[in-house]
C-alpha cells in the first residue's frame, strides 16, 4: 500500500519489469534552518529494461552497482541502516545499494552470501528480558478504539478481540471501512467509519505481493486511499458515536500497521497504543520481512528496516501534513533517526506460537498471542434446499477466495467448473469479492448458470453467501 510520491514519478510505463530506486538528496534541500523538511528527496522509479538500455552511458543497473561494492562497504551501509541514531536523509542514499523493488512489489535485498549476522551488530534479547510479567492489577473499564485497515480477514480477528474486551467490561469502538459496518454492529460492537475502500486495497494487493507499487501508474490511486485513511483516524478516536450520539473519550488505542497514522494520533492524544497484526512487522534475524526477498539469513533483520524505510519514504509527506494540520504536532524531520513506532510500543502477533514460535530476539513487549477465532455459525440455519442437495450426493468441495478480487472471474469460474467435472466432484463456490459464479448465458456443460444461482448435478454456487437453490 505504501507508494512513492506522485510528484517524483518519471517512468510511468513499467508493467511487469523489476524496478530500481534512484534516490538523491541535496543536503541543502533536505532540511531548512529549523530542521524541518522542506522537500522530498528525488526518487526515481526506473525499470530494469530502461536502465539496461542506457548501460553504455550510465553503467549497469542498481543491483549490479551493489554487487560491485566491496564487502566492507556493504556491511557498513547495512549496519548503519540498522542504527536508529542515523538520520533518515542519510539512510535513503543507501537504499539503491541495498535493495531493489521487484516487479511484483516485493523488495529484494542484496547482500554478500558470506556476510555474517554478527557483522551487522544484531542484538538478541537475553532470557531475563522475556520473563513473565508480574501480575496485572485490575484495570478499570476503558473506552478503547480499534483502528483497523484491510479486508474482511484483517477485520474479523479484531471483532473477536473487541467482543472479549467488551465482555471484560470495556467500551469498544471498532473503526474500519464502511463496507464492514453491518458486520461490526451485528457483533454488538460500536462502529466508526474510516476512509479508504478495502476493495480497491484488495485489488492492489492481488497485483502486488507487497505494499510497494509494482507499477508507478498505481501510485496516485493508492496514495489517495492512504490519505483518506490517515486523515480519518483522529475523528475515529474522539468523535461521539455516529448512531447514538453518546460521547466517546478514548482511553487506549489498538491498531494494525496499515493504519499508518495510529502512532501519531496516540502521541497527539497522549493515550497508550497497542499494535496487533497477522504477519510479522518487527525486525528479527530468524526470518525476513514477508514483503521482501532475502537469499541469505544475514539480511533477515535488515529487510525489515529497508521495507520500513521505503514505506516511510512514500507516506512521509502525508504523515507530516496530518501531524501539522490535523494533530498540531511538529513534523518528523530528516534529521530524526527513528520514523516508525516508538520502541516501547507493545506488539501482539495473531498466529499460533506452535505454528511460528516467538523469535528469540523479540523483547518482552512483543508477543505471539495465538489465533483469534470468531464463531459466526452458532445461529446459522441453512436453507432446506441446500440440506437436500448436500444429502443427495457425495460431500461437496468448498471453493472460494474470500475478500480477494479475481481479475477474470468468468474465466476462473470456468476453470473451477471444469476441474469439478473432470474429477467427478460436487462443489460449493463462494462468490466473495471475486465475483465467481457469474455468467450471462448457458455454457457448453450440462448445467445452467444464472445471475442469482447456479445448479447442476455436479455443483452449486452461492452468490453473496448462502443462497437458496432452485
Amino acid at each position: 500500500m505504501a507508494d512513492l510520491p506522485e510528484a517524483t514519478r518519471r517512468n510511468t510505463n513499467v508493467v511487469s519489469r523489476d524496478i530500481s530506486i534512484d534516490v538523491s538528496c541535496d543536503d541543502s534541500n533536505c532540511a531548512d534552518s529549523s530542521g524541518c523538511s522542506s522537500d522530498m528527496p528525488d526518487v526515481e522509479i526506473v525499470s530494469e529494461d530502461d536502465k539496461s538500455s542506457s548501460a553504455s552511458d550510465s553503467g549497469s543497473n542498481q543491483l549490479s552497482k551493489s554487487r560491485r561494492l566491496t564487502h566492507s562497504k556493504l556491511v557498513k551501509y547495512a549496519s548503519k541502516f540498522l542504527d536508529d541514531t542515523v538520520p533518515f536523509r542519510k539512510k535513503i542514499k543507501w537504499l539503491p545499494r541495498l535493495a531493489i523493488v521487484k516487479h511484483d512489489g516485493t523488495v529484494q535485498c542484496d547482500f554478500p552470501t558470506d556476510m555474517k549476522p554478527h557483522a551487522l551488530d544484531y542484538v538478541v534479547c537475553s532470557a531475563k528480558d522475556d520473563i513473565d510479567p508480574p501480575d496485572i492489577p485490575n484495570i478499570p473499564p476503558l473506552q478503547i478504539v480499534m483502528l483497523i485497515v484491510g479486508t474482511r480477514g484483517d477485520v474479523q480477528p479484531f471483532v473477536a478481540i473487541g467482543k472479549r474486551l467488551q465482555a471484560d467490561g470495556h467500551r469498544v469502538r471498532l473503526a474500519t471501512h464502511s463496507n464492514f459496518k453491518d458486520f461490526v454492529l451485528d457483533a454488538g460492537l460500536e462502529f466508526y467509519p474510516l476512509g479508504g475502500d478495502p476493495k480497491v486495497l484488495a485489488g492492489y494487493m492481488v497485483k502486488n505481493k507487497g505494499f510497494l507499487p509494482s507499477n508507478p501508474s498505481e501510485i496516485p490511486v493508492q496514495r489517495q486511499q492512504m490519505k483518506d485513511i490517515i486523515f480519518s483516524l483522529l475523528d475515529a478516536c474522539k468523535e461521539d458515536d455516529p448512531h447514538s450520539g453518546v460521547k466517546f473519550d478514548v482511553d487506549a488505542i489498538i491498531a494494525n500497521p496499515p493504519a499508518y497514522g495510529h502512532t501519531h494520533v496516540a502521541e497527539a492524544l497522549n493515550v497508550p497504543l497497542h499494535i496487533f497484526f497477522t504477519m510479522p512487522w518487527t525486525p528479527t534475524s530468524e526470518f525476513p520481512h514477508p514483503l521482501s526477498r532475502v537469499k541469505h539469513s544475514a539480511g533477515y533483520r535488515l529487510s525489515y528496516h529497508i521495507v520500513d524505510a521505503l514505506i516511510w519514504l512514500g507516506i512521509r509527506d502525508m504523515i507530516n501534513e496530518f501531524r501539522k494540520k490535523t494533530l498540531k504536532l511538529r513534523p518528523v524531520t530528516y534529521l530524526r533517526g527513528s520514523y516508525s513506532s516508538p520502541p516501547d510500543v507493545p506488539y501482539g502477533y495473531i498466529w499460533s506460537p506452535h505454528l511460528v514460535p516467538k523469535p528469540k530476539d523479540w523483547g518482552k513487549n512483543i508477543d505471539v498471542v495465538g489465533f483469534c477465532f470468531l464463531d459466526l455459525a452458532s445461529s446459522y440455519k441453512p436453507p432446506e434446499s441446500l440440506l437436500k442437495w448436500i444429502d443427495a450426493g457425495d460431500k461437496p468441495i468448498y471453493i472460494g477466495f474470500g475478500s480477494l478480487p479475481v481479475q477474470q472471474p468468468g474465466e476462473m469460474t470456468k476453470i473451477i467448473v471444469q476441474a469439478l467435472e473432470k474429477t467427478g466432484q460436487r462443489g460449493i463456490i463462494n462468490k466473495g469479492w471475486g465475483g465467481l459464479g457469474n455468467c450471462s448465458s448457458r455454457w457448453s456443460w450440462n448445467y445452467c448458470c444464472w445471475s442469482q444461482s447456479c445448479v447442476s448435478n455436479n455443483y452449486c454456487s452461492f452468490l453473496r453467501g448462502p443462497a437458496f437453490l432452485g
